[in-house]
C-alpha cells in the first residue's frame, strides 16, 4: 500500500507540472473549455484531499502496527484491519444529508482505501483526460494561428505601402482572424472535434491570407519595376509599328505583282497601343497602382495580340507572292526534267512551257491560271516519259 501511495503521490505531482495544467491554470479560458477545466479543478481539488485522507489512514494503520510490535492483542489487530479493510477512509465534502441519517448512521460519508484508490483513479483520469485534450488543442492550433497572425501583418504592411489600395477583403480577415484566436486562446476546446484539433477554419483563413500577399506583392512588383515593364511593352509597341509597316509594304507589293490578289488592310494599332502606354505613365504618377496592374496586363495581351494580327497579314501578303515563287520552282525543275529525259526539243513541252513563264514572270500574276499552266506542263511531261518506257 505504501508503494501503492507513492505511485499516486507521483502521478499527483506529475499533473501539477504538466505543461496543459500549467497552460489551463493561467489562461483566462471561456466556453466549453472553461466549463470543463472548471469540472476538472473541482475533481483535482477533491482528489487531492481525498489523498490528504487516504494518507492519514495509511499512517496511522503504520502507527497502529508499530504499537502491536511482536505481541499480537486481538483488539489492536482487529483496529489494524478494519483501518486497512474498513471503512476507514472519510470523504471529503461527503457529509450525509440529514433526510439520510439515522439516529445512529454516521454523519459522514466513508470509504474503505481500495475504494478511495479506485475513486482517486477516476477522478485523476478525468482531469487528465480535460488537460490533456486541452494542451494537445493548444500545440496543434497555436502554431498556425501565429503564422496566420504573422502573415496578415505582413500582408497589411505590403497594402500600407500601395498608398491607393483598400481591400475590404484584408480587413474581413484581419476580423476573422481576431476572431480565431480569442476562440484558439481562450476555448481551444470548442475547435476539437471527434478528438482531433480543427484546424480547417484557420487553414481557410491563411490560403486567402497567401492569395492576398501574393496580390499586393505582384502590385508592388510593379510599382517598383514599371519603368522596365514600360520598356519591354515600347518595344513590343515598336515591333507591332515596324511589322505593320511590313504588312503594309507587302500588300502593296501583293497588289502590284499578284493579278485579283484578295489582301485586307493590314490593321493600324500602334498609334492606339502608344496612348494606351502613356495612360499607363499617368496612372504610376497618381500611385492608381490597383488599375495600373489591371490596365498593364490588358496593354500586353493587346500588343501581343497586335503583333500576331500584323504577322498574320504579312504572311498574307508574302504567302501570294511566295505561292507564285514556288510555281517558277517548279516549273523550272520539270523543264530540266524534260531536259534530262530528251525532250527538251519537244514542241507541245515548248509551247506549255513558254504559257506557263509568260504567266509567271508577267505583272500582275494570274496564280490561278499559272497553277493550272504548270500542271499541265506536268501531265505533258508524264505523257512523253510513259510514251517512252512503251516504247
Amino acid at each position: 500500500m505504501r508503494e501503492e501511495q507513492q505511485r499516486i503521490s507521483t502521478s499527483l505531482l506529475d499533473l501539477d507540472s504538466h505543461h496543459g495544467y500549467r497552460l489551463l491554470h493561467g489562461a483566462r479560458l471561456a466556453g466549453d473549455t472553461w466549463r470543463r477545466w472548471d469540472e476538472a479543478q473541482t475533481r483535482i481539488a477533491l482528489l487531492w484531499r481525498l489523498f490528504d485522507a487516504y494518507q492519514r489512514v495509511l499512517d496511522a494503520a503504520a502507527q497502529q502496527r508499530e504499537r502491536i510490535g511482536r505481541r499480537a492483542d486481538h483488539d489492536a489487530l482487529r483496529r489494524l484491519t478494519w483501518l486497512l479493510t474498513g471503512p476507514s477512509v472519510e470523504l471529503p465534502g461527503g457529509e450525509v444529508p440529514l433526510e439520510k441519517r439515522t439516529l445512529l448512521g454516521p454523519a459522514k460519508e466513508r470509504a474503505t482505501l481500495d475504494e478511495a484508490v479506485d475513486m482517486m483513479s477516476t477522478a485523476y483520469d478525468r482531469a487528465a483526460d480535460v488537460i490533456a485534450a486541452a494542451d494537445a488543442a493548444w500545440s496543434a492550433l497555436l502554431v498556425p494561428l501565429e503564422a496566420a497572425e504573422e502573415s496578415w501583418r505582413e500582408t497589411a504592411r505590403i497594402g500600407q505601402s500601395l498608398d491607393d489600395v483598400r481591400h475590404p477583403e484584408l480587413d474581413r480577415l484581419g476580423r476573422e482572424l481576431t476572431a480565431l484566436g480569442r476562440l484558439v486562446r481562450t476555448d481551444p476546446l470548442s475547435l476539437v472535434r471527434d478528438g482531433r484539433p480543427d484546424t480547417s477554419r484557420l487553414d481557410r483563413v491563411r490560403a486567402a491570407l497567401d492569395g492576398l500577399r501574393a496580390e499586393f506583392a505582384e502590385l508592388a512588383g510593379l510599382r517598383d519595376g514599371f519603368p522596365q515593364r514600360a520598356a519591354g511593352l515600347r518595344a513590343t509597341i515598336e515591333r507591332v509599328e515596324a511589322v505593320e509597316r511590313e504588312a503594309r509594304d507587302a500588300r502593296e507589293t501583293a497588289l502590284v505583282k499578284i493579278e485579283n490578289a484578295t489582301v485586307p488592310e493590314p490593321p493600324a494599332q500602334g498609334t492606339a497601343l502608344r496612348e494606351r502606354l502613356a495612360a499607363l505613365d499617368a496612372l504610376r504618377e497618381e500611385c492608381r497602382w490597383s488599375e495600373l496592374a489591371r490596365h498593364t496586363e490588358e496593354l500586353d495581351r493587346a500588343a501581343a495580340q497586335a503583333l500576331e494580327q500584323a504577322g498574320h497579314s504579312v504572311r498574307l501578303s508574302t504567302g501570294l507572292l511566295d505561292r507564285r515563287g514556288e510555281l517558277r520552282g517548279r516549273l523550272e525543275a520539270y523543264r530540266a526534267k524534260a531536259g534530262r529525259l530528251g525532250f527538251a526539243e519537244d514542241e507541245l513541252l515548248t509551247r506549255l512551257h513558254g504559257e506557263a513563264r509568260e504567266l509567271l514572270w508577267t505583272a500582275p500574276c494570274d496564280l490561278r491560271r499559272a497553277t493550272a499552266a504548270v500542271a499541265e506542263y506536268q501531265r505533258a511531261l508524264r505523257a512523253c516519259e510513259k510514251e517512252t518506257r512503251r516504247a
